[in-house]
């Protein structure tokens, strides 16, 4: 049985995922150490496992994104961002958000991806200022929220959650307004959704995919001083 490769100790090498893919996955292995995790996004690849798995590392093909042109509001939530029934934040909570998305109970799932040691690691992430959170309130309590990491001109989102309707929605169109208003290129959604393609996600090939983050995102040669322990 063909397994995908297994990663070294040296948290810069992943398979090219043009030339290794099994029906989207890598890789497998390694950790999730700061230098591995930017590493990997910034070549298009991204951990996704269950707990007590292996560490499994993905690069789907096609790849689910939204870019500037293809972002969709909705006549319905024109109107609903128009009521501001939502004050949105930029990486205020990063830590409450992702716990939320941890948690959060969602249809035709069992559990939750986010293990404590994801959890752990993009804490990490975000403490160092690469992973990036957006919050909706209402009456000063957390409503929804998302978190991702962001690498120059691209965005790689994680997950979601809304305790009140529409707050992810909100958060999510606000920040992409925002995001691509500054020069913001692209926003990863991973796979299709049909949430996601409601708000204008669309399929591109893994090979346009990865032309673009290599031009828009950052080089991993910027770091090498990410301390590890931190």
């Amino acid at each position: 049985m063909l397994l995908p490769p297994k990663l070294t100790n040296n948290p810069k090498i992943f398979p090219n995922p043009l030339e290794i893919n099994f029906d989207g996955i890598v890789a497998f292995g390694g950790d999730l150490s700061p230098q591995r995790l930017i590493s990997a996004y910034s070549q298009g690849i991204f951990p996704w496992y269950n707990e007590n798995e292996p560490i499994l590392w993905w690069s789907p093909n096609p790849r689910f994104v939204i870019l500037p042109q293809t972002l969709h509001i909705s006549k319905k939530m024109k109107k609903i961002i128009k009521r501001n029934l939502f004050k949105i934040t930029f990486n205020l909570k990063f830590p409450e958000v992702i716990n939320n998305c941890k948690k959060i109970s969602r249809k035709n799932q069992n559990g939750t991806w986010i293990t404590n040691e994801m959890e752990n690691a993009y804490n990490n992430l975000y403490k160092l200022g690469y992973a990036f959170s957006v919050e909706a309130w209402q009456n000063n309590n957390l409503a929804g929220g998302f978190y991702g990491i962001k690498l120059g001109n691209i965005f790689f989102g994680e997950s979601m959650f809304s305790l009140i309707p529409n707050a992810s929605k909100v958060a999510f169109l606000t920040f992409a307004l925002d995001f691509f208003k500054n020069n913001g290129k692209l926003i990863d959604s991973q796979v299709y959704t049909t949430h996601m393609e409601s708000l204008g996600g669309i399929h591109i090939s893994l090979k346009d995919f990865l032309e673009i983050i290599k031009k828009e995102s950052i080089n991993f040669q910027n770091f090498e001083n990410i301390n590890k322990n931190k």
